[in-house]
């Protein structure tokens, strides 16, 4: 960053040197969760676009990728296409575009511009982008190995970083604890205080039961960037643990996080949405889901909003919205022990327990306070005559 900043003082007439600052500004936001930085980035993004306005499709891609970390996909995409256009062989570019139209649920389209990307450079960002359209089709051990080519391609500490939790995370997909606590140490081995990799290992430690040492990682995570999914897993884990007052302020951390939200009308994400309807007013986080789903009609917000939908009493909608969470065949226990709940709410228990048996095969301890709540779920569904 440092390096970016002395290149703009010394050639401040000089837009691709503001279009690298501000792309830098838009990947440290995402970490920190700072508001202000965001602020630089759109600002030297700007500067950027002032002294070249038309092919300047580094200022053009770092706008898309600042829109996309906002939650503005259509803007994203927009932007991102205009990017493209300006730069045919741009990979960052369909970097940013793959991730837009991925949220925005147009998969076939996301997964073209990955191969472009791939095509162009197999590169870190774009392997780890292969991996997540594998990853997103439950496809898991072909998202592994291109996991492991990422890391092997990564040429920063950030993309080392990356590919580390996201190993971890998939090795925890497939209910594998141990694994996934020896990718998360290995990466904080060469990035201790890397809040990604602490969170990873926060959900490694609680999946194999080391709930305090959990605590503990999710705490380190939240003092380095109070990001609302770490503030959820760590409420979340408190909860399970008894701990009502602990949970209590971690869940006012994102009160307080959800009004600020508010007063700026960002779309709501789905740790909003989930958090709403699992821990405040069901119907609110019905409004926030169907809003989010307006713009970005990706598989965690059919996900969310089919929670959402149960929560507030309203199972048949639910059901609409959570097929279409699972339809690309993602292994997502949480998911799977949204819809069983559903199903069992509709009187379909068939259903309901191929649901549960596949969320805890897949993951055992998937969720501090589900997990539990699914294998209860379970055992009165196969005892009930």
């Amino acid at each position: 960053m440092s390096a970016l900043q002395a290149r703009v003082r010394h050639l401040p007439e000089g837009a691709g040197g503001w279009a690298a600052l501000g792309m830098a500004y838009v990947q440290q936001a995402r970490t920190t969760a700072d508001p202000a930085t965001y602020t630089r980035a759109e600002q030297a993004l700007n500067r950027s676009l002032a002294l070249q306005r038309d092919d300047n499709s580094g200022a053009q891609t770092g706008m898309g990728a600042l829109a996309a970390a906002r939650h503005d996909f259509p803007a994203a995409l927009t932007l991102a296409r205009r990017a493209t256009t300006s730069d045919l062989y741009d990979p960052v570019a369909l970097g940013v575009l793959a991730d837009a139209r991925t949220q925005l649920g147009q998969y076939p389209a996301a997964y073209r511009a990955v191969q472009r990307m791939n095509d162009l450079r197999p590169d870190a960002p774009a392997l780890a982008r292969a991996s997540y359209t594998f990853e997103l089709r439950g496809r898991t051990d072909e998202a592994v190995a291109l996991m492991r080519r990422s890391l092997d391609a990564a040429s920063t500490p950030g993309e080392r970083s990356f590919a580390h939790a996201v190993l971890s995370a998939l090795a925890l997909q497939t209910g594998h604890p141990r694994p996934a606590l020896r990718e998360a140490e290995s990466g904080l081995r060469n990035a201790p205080g890397d809040s990604v990799l602490l969170e990873a290992r926060a959900r490694a430690r609680a999946a194999l039961g080391s709930t305090r040492q959990a605590v503990a990682d999710y705490r380190a995570a939240i003092a380095v960037a109070p990001l609302p999914h770490y503030l959820l897993g760590l409420g979340e884990l408190q909860q399970s643990l008894g701990d009502d007052d602990q949970a209590e302020a971690s869940y006012a951390v994102l009160r307080g996080q959800e009004t600020i939200r508010r007063s700026g009308r960002v779309p709501a994400d789905t740790d909003a949405i989930l958090f709403e309807a699992g821990h405040g007013d069901p119907s609110r986080a019905v409004t926030m889901a169907q809003q989010a789903l307006r713009t970005r009609k990706f598989i965690a917000v059919h996900d969310a909003c089919a929670w959402a939908l149960h929560r507030a009493g309203r199972d048949r909608e639910a059901l609409r919205q959570a097929d279409p969470a699972l339809a690309l065949g993602t292994r997502s226990a949480l998911f799977r022990y949204h819809r069983a709940v559903i199903h069992h709410a509709l009187g379909d228990d068939a259903a309901a327990r191929a649901d549960l048996t596949t969320a805890l095969r897949t993951e055992p301890r998937f969720h501090p306070l589900h997990a539990p709540g699914a294998r209860a779920l379970l055992q009165r569904i196969d005892s009930t005559p």
